[in-house]
C-alpha cells in the first residue's frame, strides 16, 4: 500500500468499529515529539478502517490533513482489517472482545474455506477428549483462533472461549455480561444450554457461585427447567461478601505461610501500614468466630 494525504474532514468515521472517545492524551504528546509514525488505514471512498485513535489525536492536535494507506480490497476484508486493529491496538472490555473476535472468526473463515474451524460445540469433554483436542490445537496454526493467537498474544483456548460466549449465548445472557451480572465462567456453563432455555435458567442462578451454577445447567440439560427448579431448592445461597473473600482469603494466607516458613522480614516504610491491616483482619476475624459460635449455639 502506498501512503497518500487527505484532508481530516474529508475522512469519513462511521465504521462501526472505530473508538473515537478514548483518551489519546499521551499518544498526542507522541505525535507532537516524534510524529505521526503510522498512517491510518482508509478504503477508497475515504471511510476510515484503521487508526481510530491516531486519526482523534491529530484530529485534537488541529492538524488539517493526515497520511493515509489506501486499501483497494473487497468489504469483507476491509471489516476484518478494522478488527484486526481493535484487537491488536486497543483495550477491548470482555463484551466487545467476545463479539470482535467472533466476527473476525466469521470472516475470516468465509476467505479461508480451507482453514480449519474453531470448534463452537459447548458439549462437556472426557479427560481423553480433552487431551486429544489439546494435541488438536497444537497443531495448528491456519484456523483463526492460530492467526490471532500469534498477533495478539492470547492463547487459543482464551480466543476460543470468548468467541463460543458471542456466537452461542443468548441476548439475555449477554445483557447480563455486559451490565455485570455474569462472569465469563457462568457463562461457559449457561451456553451449554440452548438459547431458550438459557433465558429461563439464567433467573435461576442470578446470585449463584459457578459451582452450582454447573449443578442447575447440569439438571437442565437432563430434565429441563423442571429439573433446574428443584436442584435449585437444594442449593443454599452463598451470600456475594462471602463468595468475594474466597480468592482474597487464598492469597493472604499463602502469602503469609510463605513468610512464616522462610521468615521474611521487612521493615520498610510500609510496615506500620501492613501491621496495621493485619490488626485489623486479625480483630474482625475474632468478631466473626464469636458470631458464628453464637448462631451455631441451641435457642
Amino acid at each position: 500500500m502506498k501512503v497518500s494525504v487527505r484532508k481530516i474532514s474529508d475522512v469519513k468515521c462511521n465504521n462501526q468499529y472505530l473508538r473515537l472517545e478514548t483518551d489519546v492524551t499521551t499518544l498526542k504528546k507522541s505525535i507532537e515529539n516524534v510524529g505521526l509514525i503510522h498512517p491510518v488505514t482508509i478504503n477508497e471512498d475515504d471511510e476510515l478502517l484503521a487508526g481510530a485513535r491516531r486519526f482523534q489525536a491529530v484530529r485534537e492536535l488541529g492538524w488539517e490533513e493526515i497520511p493515509v494507506h489506501v486499501v483497494d480490497r473487497d468489504a469483507l476484508v476491509q471489516e476484518l482489517i478494522s478488527i484486526d486493529e481493535n484487537l491488536v491496538r486497543s483495550p477491548l472490555n470482555s463484551l466487545e472482545l467476545e463479539r470482535f473476535l467472533n466476527r473476525g472468526r466469521e470472516i475470516y473463515e468465509s476467505l479461508n474455506p480451507t482453514a480449519n474451524r474453531v470448534d463452537l460445540s459447548s458439549e462437556d469433554l472426557s479427560t481423553e477428549q480433552k487431551q486429544q483436542q489439546k494435541e488438536k490445537d497444537d497443531q495448528d496454526e491456519d484456523s483463526f483462533a492460530a492467526v490471532t493467537a500469534e498477533k495478539t498474544g492470547l492463547s487459543k483456548s482464551v480466543i476460543k472461549g470468548a468467541i463460543k460466549r458471542d456466537a452461542l449465548a443468548s441476548d439475555a445472557v449477554k445483557s447480563a455480561r455486559g451490565h455485570g451480572e455474569l462472569n465469563a465462567t457462568k457463562t461457559n456453563e449457561l451456553i451449554k444450554l440452548d438459547k431458550d432455555a438459557q433465558e429461563k435458567v439464567l433467573a435461576l442462578v442470578a446470585n449463584m457461585t459457578a459451582k452450582d451454577t454447573r449443578r442447575v445447567v447440569a439438571a437442565a440439560k437432563k430434565g429441563g427447567y423442571p429439573a433446574a427448579v428443584a436442584e435449585c431448592e437444594k442449593v443454599v445461597p452463598l451470600p456475594r461478601e462471602y463468595s468475594q473473600m474466597l480468592s482474597p482469603m487464598r492469597r493472604v494466607n499463602k502469602s503469609i505461610t510463605r513468610i512464616l516458613v522462610e521468615e521474611l522480614r521487612y521493615e520498610g516504610p510500609e510496615q506500620k501500614k501492613i501491621n496495621q491491616e493485619l490488626r485489623d483482619l486479625r480483630d474482625k476475624l475474632g468478631q466473626y468466630f464469636e458470631m458464628m459460635e453464637l448462631e451455631a449455639q441451641p435457642g
